[in-house]
């Protein structure tokens, strides 16, 4: 049997006080965290600040002190770092001043035991033209995508991301998640973490939603949202439309000519909307957002995962 790219099981993480005789006053950034991902996933790590993704990334690296158990390709942490099948684009990491990309490039492909053609990862990167150029005149978006050049100078098996679009424009993106398709169709299995759930939404093969250091959904994207009841129902109606006392309608917003209702049934909400002949122009039904589900799954109790 295959081992999995990742099998992180009760992976615990404190920062804070040291343990004592009574007990630990130090706080939990990660707690209990269980998680399998198998080769060739594309993951993404969904959760407010401080929910715990950014520490288990650097976890998964060998960068925290931690308990519980994590195996990279089968491996600690420290020997699959090692043997260069782990690349890592972190979100605080930086580069070497007074140096070219070109000369950081090659420093870092020389560090591994096999690494990616310099000519191919020069394409693949989208960093043509860039490895004269001293690393202090990047923009934020060269930055991110010479340091996508450097995770991946070794050719791993294992890429993991923190917030990796987070200094890139429109197109900066799209360019981004283009190579990171690619890099999945190659086998490549990516984990990344991000505040943009529309990035998650599009190309993540699984959503690991994580809130106070747990995971506390796990599944597509679509199951994610579908975990999450209610639904938004919104139309076109004059100010003095009466919308009162509405079937399964939670809440009731207007924007200008806009209602925008909130509904735990959508279903006899509109049959309530429609009767007598009324019209709604504009009419849209939308089950929950990818943001809407995380922010609901990760502002209540936790309700145990979704698979």
């Amino acid at each position: 049997m295959t081992e999995p790219a990742l099998d992180i099981t009760g992976l615990t993480v404190r920062y804070g006080a040291p343990r004592t005789a009574h007990g630990s006053s130090a706080t939990p950034a990660v707690d209990g965290l269980d998680l399998r991902i198998p080769r060739g996933e594309t993951v993404a790590l969904l959760g407010p600040n401080g929910a715990g993704k950014s520490t288990t990334v650097n976890a998964v690296l060998g960068l925290v002190p931690h308990t519980g158990d994590v195996r990279v390709l089968g491996r600690p942490p420290a020997e699959a770092v090692r043997a260069g099948d782990v690349g890592a684009m972190l979100q605080h990491c930086g580069l070497p001043s007074e140096a070219r990309v070109g000369e950081v490039l090659d420093l870092v492909r020389r560090s591994f035991p096999r690494s990616w053609p310099l000519d191919d990862l020069v394409v693949t990167t989208g960093i043509d033209g860039l490895l004269r150029r001293p690393v202090e005149d990047l923009s934020g978006g060269q930055r991110q995508r010479v340091l996508l050049a450097l995770a991946l100078a070794g050719r791993p098996p294992l890429l993991l991301l923190d917030e990796p679009t987070s200094a890139m424009d429109v197109e900066g993106r799209r360019a981004f998640w283009t190579t990171m398709r690619g890099l999945a169709e190659g086998g490549t299995t990516v984990v990344f973490a991000t505040h943009h759930l529309e990035e998650a939404d599009a190309v993540a093969d699984r959503v690991v939603v994580v809130a106070g250091g747990r995971v506390v959904a796990d599944g597509s994207a679509a199951q994610v949202k579908a975990g999450i009841t209610g639904s938004t129902i919104t139309f076109t109606a004059g100010p003095d439309a009466p919308l009162d006392g509405l079937p399964g309608v939670t809440a009731l917003t207007r924007r200008g000519g806009t209602v925008e209702l909130t509904t735990s049934d959508a279903e006899e909400t509109l049959r309530a909307l429609l009767a007598g002949g009324r019209r709604l122009p504009g009419l849209q039904v939308r089950g929950a957002s990818l943001e809407e589900a995380v922010l609901t799954l990760t502002t209540a109790t936790p309700i145990g995962a979704l698979r």
